[in-house]
Formats: structure tokens, sequence, C-alpha cells
């Protein structure tokens, strides 16, 4: 073990290296940028101490990956979910008791508190507050209101065409590339899954894992965010270029009220949080809200949606779990306004209409959807989701996303572009600074450990990569080469 944990950490410290340096030549620039035009408001750091909010975020981990996904114990503690618990802080702590009966996970810290997450069925996990054995909302069942997934046709269902590939594809290159994102072992790539106008030409999983496992998806989920925003838009309920209809930022004179609801999508809310991504980020500070947001077990749109203003809106882009936290909030409001059940909203509204039956969407302890990064989901449900935005927000006929959504999302974000960060649109990231090896107009879902949906509209085509966390940095390269790949084997559109 204890070669495991110097081995991981050297790959750790030279990933970490090496993208500061990639920073460094531009860190600067953003830090002055943003001190021009700061509000002189107060940080208040997120309460409780740093292992304890690891250790909330360790017992979710687990209790996601044992009772969602079906991963045996040992293999999750070891490879799954670092993001809000790293593999060192795991080691300070207990190992996780794994209680089948009454599917919890429970982790004791050395001060003798347990940390408890529990499964909830159609809310997946969640961490309970210190000191309390249940959640403060009803848990419901989230039923799929579409038949089989076995007895319908791709891509509403799971049945496969048997007619050959066009001629326009060149089969032995898909494969190659398939298995490209499989080699080496150690990039422990779980699903790869490849459309091309819509058609399922390639796919492949890891030992274990089928093609309706829900995986870890992480930030992933900030998409997702976007297209339930997406359905309540083009259901007439939101505007984009309103402002954001906060409660907690009604009172008078509020600044945080003139966050339009792009602002908010693209980043740009300019709410005083910290986040391991900030260009002025210390590692020695404070536990980062950013995590905090996942763990606190706390009411997360009200922690949200009371942090002080930084920057006025719209003028400096940062990547904040508080703005996809907002825009779920909103989601609730407007749902629940109209008298509708919020955590059956979008299997009713967007997953029943495009063909997904995996998707489990995790919330906080007072019911609030953390799909900031909270949610899980099979490989050909992440590549339906995909292809709805291929098809601009179209499917089957009926329009489901604004026109144009798709190509709102897509466009880079004006603060990231002041920044001349031409990396992120709403709730997606662009391929601007060509970090992928396919054309730079393509989008994509991303989430920690190497999650991927990535658009390639020239070519017509939606690749999804999932793979364990700890495989995170070589499954990249894997990645990238599957995609030269795929570059050679699919034509460009017409």
């Amino acid at each position: 073990m204890r070669r495991m944990l110097l081995v991981l950490l050297a790959v750790t410290l030279a990933g970490a290296t090496a993208a500061s340096q990639l920073r460094d030549s531009e860190r600067g620039a953003l830090i002055a940028r943003a001190k021009s035009l700061e509000i002189n408001t107060p940080y208040v750091p997120p309460p409780g101490e740093a292992l304890d909010h690891h250790t909330s975020g360790f017992a979710k981990i687990m209790c996601s990956a044992v009772f969602v996904t079906g991963l045996d114990p040992d293999f999750a503690a070891e490879n799954v979910g670092y993001f809000t618990s790293p593999y060192p802080e795991r080691a300070k702590v207990a190992k996780p008791v794994i209680d089948r009966i009454n599917k919890a996970v429970h982790i004791t810290l050395p001060n003798g508190v347990t940390r408890t997450a529990k499964y909830l069925g159609s809310q997946g996990c969640v961490t309970l507050p210190v000191g309390q054995n249940s959640v403060s909302f009803t848990p419901i069942i989230v039923k799929s209101r579409l038949p089989d997934a076995s007895t319908q046709k791709w891509p509403m269902g799971d049945a496969l065409p048997n007619d050959p590939l066009p001629k326009a594809i060149d089969r032995a290159k898909v494969k190659a590339a398939v298995d490209a994102a499989f080699e080496p072992a150690a990039g422990m790539t779980a699903a790869l899954v490849v459309t091309w106008k819509g058609r399922l030409i390639g796919e492949r999983y890891g030992v274990g894992i089928t093609a309706r496992t829900p995986l870890e998806s992480w930030s992933m989920g900030k998409s997702l965010t976007a297209t339930m925003m997406g359905v309540l838009i083009k259901q007439g309920v939101y505007d984009l270029s309103q402002p954001a209809p906060i409660p907690e930022w009604q009172g008078r004179g509020d600044p945080r009220a003139k966050s339009s609801i792009a602002d908010i999508l693209h980043m740009s809310s300019g709410l005083r949080i910290k986040a391991r991504q900030d260009p002025d980020y210390g590692p020695l500070g404070t536990y980062p809200d950013h995590l905090y947001l996942y763990t606190g077990s706390v009411n997360s749109f009200h922690y949200a949606a009371t942090r002080p203003q930084q920057w006025p809106p719209d003028m400096v882009g940062r990547y904040h779990n508080t703005d996809p936290v907002l825009i779920n909030y909103l989601v609730r409001l407007a749902v629940e306004k109209r008298g509708e059940e919020y955590l059956s909203f979008p299997q009713r509204s967007l997953f029943d209409k495009i063909g997904i039956r995996t998707m489990v969407m995790e919330t906080d302890p007072y019911g609030n959807f953390l799909t900031q990064g909270y949610e899980f989901a099979s490989g050909r449900d992440w590549a339906r989701l995909g292809n709805l935005y291929l098809q601009d927000g179209v499917w089957n006929g009926e329009r489901i996303l604004p026109e144009g959504y798709a190509k709102f999302v897509s466009t880079l974000a004006p603060a990231w572009e002041a920044d001349k960060r031409p990396i992120y649109g709403a709730f997606f990231w662009l391929n601007g600074d060509g970090t992928f090896p396919v054309p730079k107009e393509a989008y994509y879902m991303s989430g920690a450990g190497g999650q991927t949906t990535l658009i390639i509209p020239s070519h017509d085509l939606v690749v999804v990569r999932l793979g364990h966390y700890k495989g995170e940095s070589i499954g990249a390269q894997s990645f990238r080469r599957a995609l030269a790949l795929l570059m050679e084997a699919v034509p460009r559109r017409n």
C-alpha cells in the first residue's frame, strides 16, 4: 500500500507541475484583471474541519460506488472518486463499513465522529449531517414511463440494427479507436461509446461494466443542469437575459440581482467562493466552498445564494460550483411553483423523451439536486444527451430545447473571452485551445477523472468516455489516441 501511495503521489505531483507550468504564463494576467474589477466584500470560509468534509465525500463516493454502480468496496476505495476525497485523506480515517442491510456506508474519523452516507433509491446516496440518521425530505421513486430498453430500437432503446455500417465509415479504424481507449489497462477506461449521425458505431466496456451500468460522471452533470434549464426556457418559464429570480437576492439594492440566467450559465455570476481551479488558490488556505457544496451536508441552494458578490456579473469567468447549484435552484423554484414534483421533473420532461433510463441524480439532505457533479449514468445515456445537442435540441421531430440553445452553450462566454481563455461556453467546455485532437469548434461535457461527452458537429460524432478516477492521467492519453483515429475513420460533414 505504501508503494502504491508513493507512486500515486508522484504521478499527481507530476500532473500538477505540468498544469502549473501551463497556467504560469497567464496566471498573473488573470489575477491582475480580476483584482481590478473586485468588489470589497468579505470572504467567510466554510465551517468545519477539512478532514470531516473529505470523509463526508468519501462516504458518499463509497455508497454510490457500491449501491448505484455495483462496484466492489475495496476496488472503489482504491480507484474511484478522488475529487471530494483525495487519496491521502482516505488513509487518515477508518476503513469504510458497508452496511448492505440498511444500504449505508459508515466511516469513523480519528476524533470518533462517524460520517454516514445512505442509499435512497432513485435519489442515489446522500451523506447525512453529523448526529442525524435521516434526510430532511421525503425520497420518492422515479420510474421511467418507457418500455424495456431491449424492446425499443436505438436510440430510444438498446436494440441495435443488424445492417452493416455505411461505406463512408472505416470500420477497422473505428474498432482500432475503440480499442485504443482501453490501452493500457492502467488508464482504467470503463466505457467508450461512439455515435455517428445518431447511429451507434462503436462501444466497449470494462470488466464488470455493461451498457446499462450507471458510472460516476462528476461535472458532466453541469451540462445536464444546463439542459434542464433549456427545457424550462423552451417551455416559456425563463429567458436567458432575465435577472435570475433567486429569492435571497431580492433585497433592496442587492448587486447580485443584476446577474442574468445567462451570466450564471456562463460561470460568470461573480459570487465570492474559493475553488482549487482559481488562479490565485493556495493549497494551504481554507477548505474550498467549491467542494463544500458537495460535502457540507447543508442546504446547498441557500449556501450558494448567500455568497457575497466578488465581481460584477458577466465580467470574470471562474469555474465555481455556486453557478450550477443556483441554476438547479431556479429549476426547483419553477417546477414547484407550477405544482409539479421536482425530483421526477428530469425524467418526465427530458429523459423519457430521449430514451434515458439509467440516470441517477443525487441530492443534498434537503432534496436539492447536486448535479454540479453528483450524478451517474451509462455511457449510452450520456451519448443520448450528446446527440440531443448534435441535433440542435430536436428529438424524433420534437423540439425539446429552444432553437439555437446548442449554439448558445457552445459559444465562448464573454467573461472567459475577456480573459483570453477560449475554453468555456455555458456549462459546456469548448475545444478552443485544442485540448482534443478534433476540430476546435467541438464542445463537450467534462467531469473529474476523465469523464467526457464530446460533441463534434463537423463529423456528426458524439464520443463518450467514462473511467475510474485513478486512471485519469493515462486514460486521457488513451482517449486522445482514440479520437485521432476516429478523425480518420469518419468523414467530415459535407
